[in-house]
Parts: C-alpha cells; structure tokens; sequence
C-alpha cells in the first residue's frame, strides 16, 4: 500500500469512528461523548502544558507532574493516547501534538539495555505509522525491533526482561508479553519471519511456565540462562509470590488474545479465555469490576484499587469477544468497566488530576510509589478500549 493510500485509509478510519460515536450518541450512550469530551481537553492541555518540558508526563504525584524520559518503560504512553484522540475526535491539533511527542522518543529505538521497547515505540511511532504512514516511523520501528531481538536468547527461548537484579540470571516478568505485537507487526513489514518465530517461543513458555493451575499468574520468572530450566517463580510488584498482581493478569489476557490474533493458533485463544473466567469470576473483584491492584491484597476492601489493569482487560475482552461468540460476558464484563471508569468516580474533572484522564491506578505497591494516583498508561489503553468499544458496537 502506498503511503498516500495508507493517509487515506486512516482518514476514512477516522471519520468512521466519528460517525459511529455521533449515531451512539443518539441513542442513550450519552456516557461515551462525556469520556471522550473530558479526554479531549485533558490531553490538549496537557500537551500544551508541558511541552517545554520535552519529556512525556508519566504521572501526577504529591502534586507534582512527574515526567517519563527515554529511559522509561512509559514514555511511549502519553504520545499513543494523543494518536488515538486523533482518531477518535479528526482533531488536527492532536496529530501535530502527537508528532511532536513521538518524536521525543527518536533515541529509544537505539536500546538494547530494555525488554519495553513495544511500549515505548509500538505505542508511540507504531500508531502514528498505522495512522499516517510515515516512512520515517517505519525505519524506527524496525530499527527498534532489531534492538529488542538482542534480547532474545535461542537457549532459553524467551525475550529476557530486566538486567538489574544480580540474585536473577533471566527474569522474564508477564509485562513482557506485552512487546510481542511490536516484533509480529514489524515481522508483517519486513517479512522477517524470525521475529515471529521469537514471539511464539515466548508466548509458549510463558504459557508454560508463568501460569498456575487456576491460570493466575507469577509476575516473575527466572530461568537459568544456559540451560533455560526454570530457577524461581517470584514477584516484584505484586503483594507476594503466590499472589496474583491485578495489572499482571491484565498483560497476559491482553498478550494471549493479540497472540490468538496474530497466529490462530487455538492454544492462545483457550489460554486468554481461561485467564478472562478467572478476572471475570474472581470473588474479590468489586461490583464496578475495578480491582484492587492485587486480587490477593490482605486489606480487601481497603486496598488501593488499579484503573490501569481494568482499563488493559476491558480493551482485551472487547477484542477476545469478536473471536468467541459463545460468551458474551466477555463484551458485557468491558462494557461495565468502561461505563464504570467514565463516571466521576474514576474519570477527573477538566483541569483537574494534573491533566491525566483517569484516576485511582497503582504502580508499585510493594515500593510505595504511584500508589492512587493517574498513570499515563492507565489513560493510553482506557482511550484504546473506548475506541474498540465504539468500533464494535
């Protein structure tokens, strides 16, 4: 496709979209135009607000904006909510806004130090090239998708995560599940079928090895890094090793449904269906469906509760939900979520929440950091699961 094809392909995505929500508009969904109305001015301020920061807003904590540079794991956060309230409003300002903080990224691309160069690119330069198709945005990706195959090692089979830990030889954290698309999608523009090949043997031994029996998941596996035999099964943001961290669970349901999607392969969508019956049926997920950022927590109910990870499983379920008919409480479990995060409860007042779309997400626990507080990746995938919903319904 060439790239004046693929502008126009975008544009006419986008004023589907926009004429999709004005038809639902009409009909009772009056809470989607509220969602999208505050997401609109907090995100335009915000870009305007903190441009001459030249860094992407991560958080807002203690009352201070705290930034992500391009050594966070979430500074491709902030630039991909821009590029889907392009999509979701054909409001220009959002397309030059969101160039100006993609490109904050350029130097990610060089990284091999991080497993998170999907969400730092794929988030940031991957939606501006699915939208745009800008030549420019493709070289990154693919440049930065070379960087992340450094990290995949043939005798283990896995993509390792973290470097910083010396009691772990080859942690590999759920999180990480989440970068697979990236390596899939640059597979498809390159026809490098390797990086593929990379995803499936991730995916596989994280299904192997990450779950439980009652398909919760450890956050943390360590492998041994000659051998590839499993060594500890552990957690780092979760409230104990045997504990089945909210945000976590989030990552896998999203990563084994993209992996469905991506391969056919039934084996992902029977992994995603059955890590949804355990979100879904949990006993201690609350009546609005936002969990505690720990099903496990010990103070359930008073326990900080994670947007973050709700938002992540609605904009899953919707997508799980067009590949099974047979269970609608896939699409019906999002729709609660969603309609839940748009009331005031959970969606901040314009102006307020340091220009962030939601509010009550958690970080990390265990360190005491990001605890109640907007987080930007909390946004990013709230307006993903809004735009999924209005492209179904």
């Amino acid at each position: 496709m060439s790239f004046f094809n693929k502008i126009s392909v975008g544009l006419l995505l986008t004023l589907a979209v926009i004429s999709s929500l004005n038809a639902k508009t009409t009909q009772s969904e009056k809470w989607i135009k509220t969602a999208l109305d505050r997401s609109e001015y907090q995100l335009l301020a915000a870009a305007e607000k903190y441009k001459a920061d030249k860094s992407n807003p991560r958080t807002f904590e203690n009352g201070k904006v705290v930034f992500a540079s391009t050594k966070d794991w979430t500074c491709g956060f902030f630039p991909g909510s821009l590029w889907y309230m392009y999509e979701l409003t054909g409001n220009d300002k959002f397309k030059t806004e969101a160039e100006y903080y993609t490109g904050l990224n350029a130097d990610v691309q060089y990284r091999k130090d991080t497993h998170d160069l999907g969400f730092m690119l794929y988030c940031s330069y991957g939606n501006g090239y699915r939208i745009t198709g800008n030549a420019d945005y493709k070289k990154v990706l693919i440049t930065g998708a070379k960087s992340l195959e450094t990290r995949f090692h043939p005798q283990v089979g896995l993509i390792k995560s973290w470097d910083f830990r010396k009691d772990w030889q080859y942690p590999v954290i759920i999180d990480n599940m989440m970068n697979l698309e990236f390596l899939c999608e640059v597979s498809k523009m390159t026809g490098n079928e390797k990086l593929k090949d990379i995803c499936i043997s991730h995916a596989d031994k994280t299904m192997k090895n990450h779950y439980r029996p009652d398909y919760s998941c450890y956050h943390v596996v360590d492998y041994d890094s000659i051998t590839g035999v499993v060594l500890h099964k552990q957690t780092a943001q979760g409230y104990a090793d045997n504990s089945s961290w909210a945000r976590g669970q989030a990552w896998g349901l999203y990563g084994f449904t993209m992996m469905y999607r991506e391969t056919q392969d039934p084996q992902y969508l029977e992994q995603a269906q059955k890590i949804a019956a355990y979100i879904i049926n949990y006993p201690t997920l609350p009546k609005d469906k936002i969990p505690y950022w720990d099903y496990n927590a010990p103070n359930i109910p008073n326990e900080p509760r994670d947007a973050s990870a709700a938002a992540i499983t609605a904009s899953a379920l919707i997508e799980l939900s067009s590949y099974v008919k047979n269970h609608p409480e896939y699409f019906k479990m999002a729709e609660t979520i969603l309609k839940n995060l748009s009331s005031d409860d959970y969606l901040a007042q314009q102006g307020e929440n340091g220009l962030f779309i939601l509010k009550h997400s958690t970080g990390n626990w265990p360190k005491k950091s990001e605890i109640d507080v907007p987080i930007s990746y909390a946004d990013y995938y709230y307006l993903e699961a809004l735009k999924r919903y209005i492209n179904v319904k």
